[in-house]
């Protein structure tokens, strides 16, 4: 295999939150001449935007948690024959590296990889280490961080850590140097509120009696985006209808991206994707964080972009109508208090994430020098100097 051309191998699976960055560096590796293969499991297969030419290989993915000691037993049976059936394939693929995003889809891959001695890299895309990467944080060569705080990381192993950003999809990224739509005191306010790829009932309920609560200056100007679940979808409508409020509501947009770059505001959840993508694009929110996400992750992802303006989190136990117009009211109450937000959340954008990222994944397989002029710093020179050892032994 040529130092040009190396093979590579992503892992990640069960939520598009873990396979939308796992695609995105994908796309990068192979437009640098990489062959890159997919390892997921059976739900992660069916996430559209997989890339053309990208293989994916299903394998089976077990869940070790609860007190049932046959859920273990179960649990760990599938981690094994993933872990042996990745080996099989790292055996013809010959992988220069192995990359996890996360989730027990991931364990199998990783597990293999720290066994055969393939480099290894984990990308946490929330501000909080998920349990997969932080039982295998020890254990790889690197781990890519999407926040420069990130919780649950063990400060021992800071010499491991390089800040990337979450890598965004390219229709979305393209935004990033597009204006912010022009907003005055007599124009539209488009509001753009989506709870997930399932929706969420909470901003179905709470959403349309909040705006509607606004002062008329602002009411009267609005106009509406929001997903719903298909079970509420006609409720809603009918409560913006006898608001008087114009709204287009949709179980699914395809054209998320166009509809983002027209939006003055956001209203949704804090997943790891949606941070990245109202950051990379420069847009003010506010934020309801999944109560029942996984240590809280959701509301530490609101964390950078709160304390620097661009956005407002509620707690969904705080989350009404009188509260949702108090915050929306006091982000568009001047025509250039949302373009500031806006502004604040674009300075914490990560534009670059795709490229950083491959670059760290390319310092794997690479020869020594490279290492160095890619990347740069102590771990790229750590890394060459081990790969140089490696190879005066013959390894």
């Amino acid at each position: 295999m040529s130092a040009a051309s190396r093979h590579y191998v992503l892992a990640a699976g069960g939520t598009g939150g873990h396979l939308i960055p796992a695609f995105v560096l994908a796309e990068e590796l192979m437009r640098r001449g990489h062959h890159v293969a997919l390892i997921t499991d059976a739900r992660g297969a069916q996430i559209p935007g997989k890339p053309d030419g990208l293989t994916a290989h299903v394998l089976p993915a077990g869940r070790i948690s609860g007190l049932n000691p046959l859920v273990w037993l179960r649990g760990a049976k599938a981690i094994l024959e993933g872990r042996r059936m990745a080996l099989r394939l790292f055996e013809s693929f010959e992988p220069s590296a192995v990359v996890g995003f996360g989730g027990y889809p991931a364990l199998p891959a990783l597990l293999a990889a720290t066994s055969a001695k393939i480099p290894s890299v984990i990308h946490e895309q929330n501000a909080v280490l998920g349990r997969v990467n932080r039982f295998l944080a020890k254990r790889v060569d690197a781990i890519a961080t999407a926040y420069q705080q990130v919780d649950r990381l063990a400060d021992r192993l800071a010499h491991k850590v390089h800040l990337v950003g979450n890598p965004v999809r390219t229709e979305v990224l393209w935004l990033r140097e597009q204006p912010y739509p022009a907003f005055s005191e007599d124009g539209l306010l488009r509001v753009l509120v989506t709870g997930g790829s399932q929706g969420a009932r909470v901003l179905s309920e709470v959403v349309p009696d909040g705006l509607a609560m606004l002062q008329p200056a602002l009411r009267t100007r609005l106009q509406v985006t929001q997903q719903c679940r298909a079970e509420d979808i006609d409720a809603v409508r009918a409560r913006y209808a006898g608001h008087d409020i114009p709204a287009e509501l949709g179980t699914y947009f395809e054209d998320m991206a166009e509809r983002l770059a027209d939006a003055h505001l956001f209203i949704g959840r804090a997943g790891a994707s949606t941070v990245a993508e109202l950051t990379a694009v420069g847009r003010p929110a506010i934020l309801i964080p999944l109560p029942i996400a996984t240590d809280d992750h959701q509301a530490a992802n609101c964390r950078e972009i709160v304390e620097a303006g661009g956005a407002r989190a509620i707690r969904q136990e705080s989350f009404t109508g009188v509260e949702l117009a108090k915050q929306i009211q006091a982000m568009a109450q001047h025509p250039g208090s949302l373009a500031n937000a806006a502004h604040a959340a674009w300075n914490c954008g990560h534009p670059n994430a795709a490229a950083d990222l491959a670059d760290l994944v390319e310092s794997f397989g690479a020869a020594p020098l490279m290492d160095v002029i890619r990347v740069g710093g102590s771990s790229a020179q750590a890394a060459s100097g081990q790969q140089a050892v490696a190879m005066e032994r013959g390894e």
